[in-house]
C-alpha cells in the first residue's frame, strides 16, 4: 500500500459498513473502526490499546492467536444483536503468527427478514394449498392477459390441462362469451355472476373476477368458476318435481265418492264430520283406495273452500328438494336459490288446505319442521331466522303403516299423535266388493267421456268375473281393467262383456308356469288355454255345468269330454 498514509488507511477503514477489530501477538487491540464503535456499542478509546479478552464481549481474536486457525462465517449474538464474523490469523513473512483480525456484520435485520421470508414461503404453501383443495375453478391472470395460476378443480370443470392454458392468453379456455379476465384489466372493476360457456364441452359456468392491485396498479386478475351443470340438473329436478306437485283448487265432493256399502258409508260419515271442524285428518289405506277424492271431498265441504287446496305428494320429491318446497326459502339459502327467496307451498295454502299424501315416506329433518306447523302454527323459511305465521288445515294421507314406523324410529311419535287427531280408515276394494257393480258403472260413463265410447252397461258375466277377483291394486286396479276392456272393444259395441276382459290376476295365478328361455308347443298353449276357459266359466256359474256350457257356446257332451281330458272336476 505504498503511497497511502496512515491516516488514509484509517479513513478507509472507517468508511466501511463491517466492523473490524485487529489485535497484536499479545493479544491488545490495535483497529477498531467505528463500524465496530456502532455494531458493538463500545467507544474505540476505551477498547484500543487494551487486551480484547478484557474490553470486547465474547471475543475469540485470543483463540485465533493460539491455534493459528481461521473462523469463518460464524454466527454470533451480542446482546440485542446478532453478528456474522470471519476470523482469521495475521502472519509475518516467516508464518508466524503476529496478530489476529475480525471483520463482523450486523445481520439483525437480514435475520428478520428471512423470517419473513420464511413465513411468506409458509402463507405461500398454505394458499397453494387452498387452491389446489377447492372444489371451484381457480384462474389467475397478469397483467398482459397471460394465464400464471390454475388448479386441478379448473382442469375438471373445463377439461384443459394446466400446460394448454399456462402462460397463454386467457381467452384459450373460451368457448361462448367474453373473458371477463380482460375485462377486469381494462376496467378495473370486479364482474360477478356471468354465465359463460367454457372448455372443448362448452360446459356452462358462472364466473367471478376480481383486480389485483399492487400499490394502487393493477397487476392481474382473479377469477372463479362455478360448474353450474349440477345446479342446471337440480333446476329440472325441481321443474319436473313441480309437476308432480298438482297445486289446484278441489275438484272432488261426497258425490264423486261411489259406494253404498256399510264400510265405505262409515269413511264418509266420518269425514263429513271431520269436514265440519278446523282438526287434522289422517286418511288411512291401501294405495288406489280413493284418499285424495275424500281430502277433495273434506275440503270442499270445509269452511275452507273458498281457499286453496293444495296437494302434495310427499314420496314423488326427493328429500332435499321437499324441505325447501313445503316451508320455502330465503334469498342466498342455498346455490341456486331464487333473488328474493320463494315461498313455501304452505304459504301458498295460507288460509286453505294443505293435502301431504304419503306422509309416511318424509325423512327425519322435515319431520322436525313439519311438528312446528302443526304445534305452533308458523313456519320458518330454509336459510331464515324469522318464523311465520299460517292459517292452514293439514290433511294428510299415508298407505305406510306409522305404527312400525314408529318402533323403528322411522316416523316420530310426536308428529304421529299430532297427525292422527282424526283418523279414517278407507277400505280397501275386496272389502266392498258389493260396490264394484256402482263403481264400474261410474268408471264406464267417466272413460267414455275419454276415449270417446258410448259403452252403456257391463254384462253379469263380466261383473262375476269382476267380483271374482281380490283387487289388490283397489279401485285404481279396477278402473285399469275396465279401461283395457274398453280399448279392446269394438267402436259399436255397447256392452262390455266378458271376452273384453283382460285375464285377471287370480286368473292368472291359474295359468301354466311360464318356463323362461324354453317356448311351449302350441298343442299345449291350446290345451292351457282351453282348460282355463273352461275353469273361469265354471268359477262364473258357481259350478253349474249346464250354464258353463251356455257360455262357452259348446255341448253338453263337449264340456263333459273336455272336463275329463283336463282332470277337472
Amino acid at each position: 500500500m505504498e503511497g497511502i498514509t496512515k491516516k488514509e488507511i484509517g479513513v478507509i477503514l472507517d468508511s466501511t459498513y463491517d466492523g473490524m477489530i485487529a489485535v497484536n501477538r499479545s493479544g491488545v487491540v490495535t483497529l477498531f473502526n467505528r463500524a465496530a464503535e456502532r455494531i458493538t456499542g463500545l467507544p474505540a478509546a476505551s477498547v484500543l490499546g487494551r487486551p480484547a479478552v478484557e474490553v470486547i464481549p465474547n471475543t475469540r481474536l485470543h483463540l485465533i492467536l493460539s491455534t493459528g486457525e481461521a473462523e469463518l462465517a460464524r454466527q454470533q449474538d451480542l446482546g440485542n444483536i446478532t453478528i456474522i464474523t470471519n476470523r482469521v490469523p495475521v502472519r509475518d513473512a516467516q508464518g508466524a503468527v503476529i496478530g489476529a483480525v475480525a471483520v463482523f456484520r450486523d445481520i439483525t435485520e437480514i435475520k428478520k427478514l428471512s423470517g419473513q421470508v420464511s413465513d411468506l414461503w409458509n402463507v405461500r404453501s398454505l394458499l397453494e394449498a387452498v387452491i389446489e383443495a377447492t372444489a371451484d375453478a381457480i384462474s389467475v391472470s397478469d397483467e398482459n392477459g397471460n394465464t400464471i395460476i390454475v388448479n386441478p378443480a379448473y382442469t375438471r370443470i373445463t377439461g384443459l390441462p394446466k400446460e394448454a392454458v399456462i402462460n397463454k392468453p386467457v381467452t384459450v379456455d373460451i368457448a361462448e362469451g367474453d373473458s371477463m379476465h380482460m375485462q377486469v384489466l381494462r376496467t378495473g372493476m370486479a364482474v360477478r355472476n356471468v354465465r359463460m360457456k367454457v372448455g372443448p364441452a362448452g360446459k356452462e359456468v358462472i364466473v367471478n373476477v376480481a383486480p389485483i392491485h399492487v400499490d394502487g396498479s393493477i397487476k392481474g386478475s382473479v377469477g372463479i368458476i362455478h360448474d353450474i351443470s349440477e345446479i342446471i340438473a337440480l333446476t329440472e329436478e325441481l321443474a319436473h318435481a313441480r309437476k308432480l306437485i298438482r297445486q289446484i283448487r278441489a275438484r272432488y265432493t261426497w258425490d264423486d265418492i261411489i259406494g253404498n256399502s256399510p264400510s265405505i258409508d262409515l269413511a264418509k260419515e266420518q269425514a263429513k264430520r271431520a269436514a265440519a271442524t278446523p282438526a287434522t285428518v289422517l286418511l288411512r289405506g291401501e294405495s288406489g283406495t280413493g284418499k285424495e277424492l275424500f281430502a277433495h271431498a273434506i275440503h270442499n265441504a270445509s269452511k275452507r273452500r273458498k281457499g286453496q287446496f293444495v296437494r302434495v305428494n310427499c314420496a314423488a320429491i326427493s328429500e332435499n328438494l321437499l324441505e325447501s318446497e313445503l316451508f320455502g326459502y330465503e334469498e342466498g339459502a342455498f346455490t341456486g336459490a331464487m333473488k328474493g327467496g320463494k315461498k313455501g307451498l304452505f304459504e301458498e295454502a295460507d288460509g286453505g288446505t294443505i293435502f301431504l299424501d304419503e306422509i309416511g315416506d318424509i325423512g327425519m329433518p322435515v319431520q322436525t319442521k313439519l311438528l312446528r306447523v302443526l304445534q305452533e302454527k308458523e313456519i320458518v323459511r330454509v336459510g331464515g331466522t324469522k318464523p311465520l305465521k299460517i292459517d292452514v288445515r293439514v290433511i294428510a294421507a299415508t298407505n305406510a303403516d306409522l305404527e312400525q314406523r314408529m318402533q323403528a324410529k322411522l316416523f316420530r311419535e310426536d308428529l304421529y299423535y299430532r297427525l292422527n287427531v282424526i283418523p279414517i280408515f278407507i277400505p280397501p276394494l275386496r272389502e266392498h266388493k258389493e260396490d264394484i257393480r256402482l263403481l264400474a258403472g261410474h268408471i264406464i260413463f267417466r272413460l267414455n267421456q275419454e276415449f270417446g265410447r258410448e259403452v252403456q252397461r257391463i254384462s253379469e258375466a263380466a261383473l262375476e268375473d269382476l267380483l271374482s277377483n281380490d283387487w289388490p291394486g283397489n279401485v285404481r286396479e279396477l278402473e285399469n281393467i275396465i279401461g283395457r276392456a274398453m280399448i279392446s272393444m269394438q267402436l259399436k259395441e255397447t256392452v262390455l262383456d266378458l271376452q273384453h276382459l283382460p285375464l285377471l290376476p287370480c286368473e292368472k295365478q291359474q295359468m301354466p308356469p311360464v318356463f323362461s328361455g324354453h317356448a311351449a308347443t302350441l298343442e299345449t298353449v291350446v290345451s292351457e288355454a282351453e282348460k282355463g276357459a273352461i275353469q273361469r266359466a265354471l268359477n262364473q256359474t258357481k259350478g253349474n255345468r249346464t250354464k258353463a256350457a251356455s257360455l262357452l257356446g259348446i255341448s253338453m257332451r263337449s264340456l263333459f269330454y273336455k272336463l275329463e281330458k283336463h282332470g277337472l272336476k
